[in-house]
């Protein structure tokens, strides 16, 4: 007995296209966790600009990396692209809360979001099967 959904062979290029915006993704985020954990100067104003006390900068740093680190595993990359999706909604939030010029700061985040997304989609048959697009 067959499902009644059927999954549409997937092309080569779909998957190196979902594997280059998953690494591009991967690649941002990482900076962005590496320069949190070395608490260079400018980003500690930030910080303090959105709000932060300085002193949390390497705690966010070492979560950002932890959820990197399982969304660049094929085996939890699902749950990575989840945690993921959640702190980068903290940080449309806190964008928003300090007035941030919407699509240049506020909806930065969401972007990799959807880039993070696309490139899971693409590369990854279990995501594919759990939001079917249709034509």
């Amino acid at each position: 007995m067959q499902s009644a959904t059927q999954m549409a062979p997937v092309s080569k290029k779909m998957i190196w296209v979902g594997r280059v915006l998953s690494a591009i993704a991967i690649l941002f985020l990482l900076f962005d966790s590496v320069i949190k954990l070395m608490k260079i100067a400018p980003v500690l104003a930030a910080f303090v600009k959105l709000g932060y006390p300085a002193d949390v900068v390497r705690g966010i740093g070492i979560l950002l990396l932890v959820c990197v680190a399982l969304y660049a595993i094929p085996r939890t990359s699902i749950l990575g692209a989840i945690l993921l999706t959640g702190y980068l909604g903290g940080a449309v939030a806190t964008h928003v809360r300090i007035g941030d010029p919407l699509f240049s700061h506020a909806l930065f985040p969401t972007y990799v979001g959807l880039l993070i997304w696309a490139g899971i989609f693409l590369r990854d048959e279990r995501v594919r099967a759990l939001v079917p697009l249709r034509s």
